[in-house]
């Protein structure tokens, strides 16, 4: 069993704290969830991150994350689907983890006729050079939290302000860019389906 909840357009730093005291507060019988949201435009940078990625912060915080990865930017129509799943209960490993992940964005963006790929060098979802979605986790007590972030319809500009996901000069793109125009709940909540199926 797998709870999706809709949690709207939330700030960064709250969220992190409440998937964190979720995961420390989970036991064998806790039941899995997936969040949907956005968040407040914001700046986080992984726990292996290094300073001289951003660039120019500007008017947009910067928030510390336990997350892997370096820095990215999270902002209102962008898509956030944060995984908080027992792996050890359901006997996968990080790295099935996250290919499952990039399959699944995969398959969806198929089914937009977005053709799209995952690169073995840097995880994540790529349309020709530029990425469109970016994935980042964390495993604690042999569960995860932390998740992906999909562009749909979003101000791209900040990401001109970080070297997004530590490589200089990548590019990013969204779904909208992509001739696609799609409601971000509906796409929300099929990729949530998808992705419970797979898991």
């Amino acid at each position: 069993m797998i709870n999706i909840r809709q949690m709207g357009m939330r700030q960064y730093a709250e969220t992190l704290e409440e998937m964190q005291a979720f995961t420390a507060a989970r036991t064998h019988s806790t039941e899995d969830e997936i969040w949907l949201l956005q968040h407040y435009p914001v700046f986080t940078q992984g726990q292996a991150g290094k300073p001289e990625h951003l660039l120019h912060a500007g008017v947009i915080p910067v928030v510390q994350s336990d997350r892997g990865g370096q820095i990215t930017y999270h902002g209102p129509g962008q898509l956030i689907i944060y995984l908080l799943i027992d792996i050890r209960r359901r006997k996968i490993g990080v790295r099935q983890l996250v290919d499952l992940i990039e399959q699944t964005i995969i398959s969806l963006l198929d089914e937009y006729a977005i053709e799209s790929r995952a690169r073995k060098d840097a995880p994540g979802v790529y349309v020709g050079a530029s990425k469109i979605a970016a994935l980042g986790l964390r495993i604690r007590k042999g569960c995860s939290y932390h998740g992906l972030s999909l562009n749909v319809d979003m101000d791209l500009l900040p990401f001109n302000q970080i070297n997004p996901c530590g490589m200089q000069g990548l590019g990013v793109t969204q779904m909208k860019s992509l001739c696609i125009d799609a409601e971000l709940e509906a796409i929300g909540e099929r990729l949530a389906c998808k992705l419970i199926e797979q898991l």
